[in-house]
């Protein structure tokens, strides 16, 4: 794969959510429609600038814009005129979803799909298996919906593909029958495979466990930049009230949930004034956090398919990949299923956006619904087998 840098990547943003004059239905309602869906421009956002890296002038509006898109309103505004508002999300929500049907309803579609194939189960973390918390580092997942992924893992290759550092998410779960993938793919470690000398980021180590494993770490030469970069923003935004800098080893997120609106901006300047002698690392936006990552090939997709060559499940037709996510850097991954037409995508969302994904499910709550059903389904195809 090519992993080599690309100076022209754009600033990023959290695809924005539908209005109803926005609404589209395609033509082909069942999995792998044929393709040419037109996505909306707000699914990236560019802001000029002269070197990658680089956000020209930060309290330019679209970039203020980017970072209220991905900002819903405070609970007391919402609460204004309720039963009204509630109606026009409730009529929207229900539109959408006839684009993005649930895959809780669609269920046994996707399962008379799956008949005799092989499902391998890919998940994002924050917003997927846990509620989207203020502080990032409470973002605990329920004793239940450890319970679920446990189980599914059992019966499925399953693997975690997160924003946040692989150690991170880890301690988060805590479960050892599982892969991760931290840095939005940048730091993977998955089982030994034959063809790891095909990539030269990829070495041999060993788990919490002892076992043996292959690191891949395409990002690696970026370490010493990122740690700078780190250590830069905890000073610069240290006097900003509820500004919060986290290091996810590969990149640098900068939240801003707990920061008043009014200060956002400075929030942006800070980071400006930081990575404008960068040139080798992009700004991206994901929901109430500016994310610096380095300017390489690489991203949730590419994660993906490393992740099923090295199980042995690439290029097979009795394999069915299944992805599972709510955020923009997920899109990467539904994008290399619903291309290569031979996996689904489901977008965890309670508002409408538009989506590479094939299915949707509301939150977390739905998800871990969705992970029982699919135990639920193995053990019964196993006990039919079995008869």
């Amino acid at each position: 794969m090519d992993l080599k840098s690309n100076h022209t990547a754009p600033v990023l943003a959290d695809p924005a959510p539908i209005s109803k004059s926005r609404l589209g239905v395609h033509s082909g309602l069942l999995p792998y429609a044929p393709a040419g869906i037109a996505f909306s421009p707000n699914l990236f956002l560019t802001v000029p600038r002269k070197k990658t890296g680089i956000l020209d002038d930060v309290r330019a509006s679209s970039w203020l814009d980017a970072m209220k898109s991905s900002s819903p309103p405070h609970k007391k505004a919402r609460e204004f005129n309720n039963e009204l508002v509630s109606a026009d999300t409730d009529v929207a929500y229900s539109t959408w979803m006839i684009k993005y049907p649930s895959a809780l309803t669609s269920f046994e579609q996707i399962t008379n799909y799956a008949k005799g194939k092989r499902i391998a189960l890919f998940m994002d973390y924050d917003g997927t298996l846990s509620p989207i918390v203020d502080n990032p580092d409470c973002a605990f997942m329920s004793n239940d919906m450890r319970a679920a992924v446990e189980k599914v893992s059992k019966y499925f290759p399953t693997a975690i593909i997160s924003g946040r550092s692989r150690d991170k998410v880890y301690e988060f779960v805590g479960l050892t029958d599982l892969y991760y993938a931290g840095s939005h793919g940048m730091d993977i470690m998955g089982p030994v495979r034959q063809s790891s000398d095909d990539h030269p980021n990829c070495i041999r180590s060993t788990d919490k466990q002892g076992k043996e494993v292959n690191l891949f770490q395409p990002a690696s030469e970026f370490l010493p930049m990122i740690d700078e970069v780190f250590n830069s923003l905890v000073n610069r935004t240290k006097e900003i009230k509820g500004a919060k800098v986290e290091n996810n080893k590969f990149c640098v997120s900068v939240h801003y949930r707990n920061v008043d609106e009014k200060n956002w901006t400075t929030v942006a300047q800070c980071v400006h004034d930081v990575i404008r002698n960068y040139p080798r690392l992009r700004l991206t936006h994901g929901r109430k956090v500016l994310e610096i990552r380095p300017v390489i090939n690489w991203d949730k997709g590419k994660a993906v398919t490393f992740l099923l060559e090295s199980l042995g499940l690439s290029n097979c037709d009795d394999v069915l990949p299944i992805y599972v996510g709510d955020d923009r850097t997920d899109e990467d991954a539904f994008k290399v299923l619903r291309e290569g037409n031979h996996g689904y995508g489901i977008l965890v969302s309670s508002v409408p956006k538009e989506s590479n994904a094939f299915f949707s499910l509301r939150e977390p709550q739905e998800v871990m619904e969705f992970l029982k059903a699919l135990v639920v389904w193995k053990r019964r195809v196993l006990s039919e087998y079995d008869k």
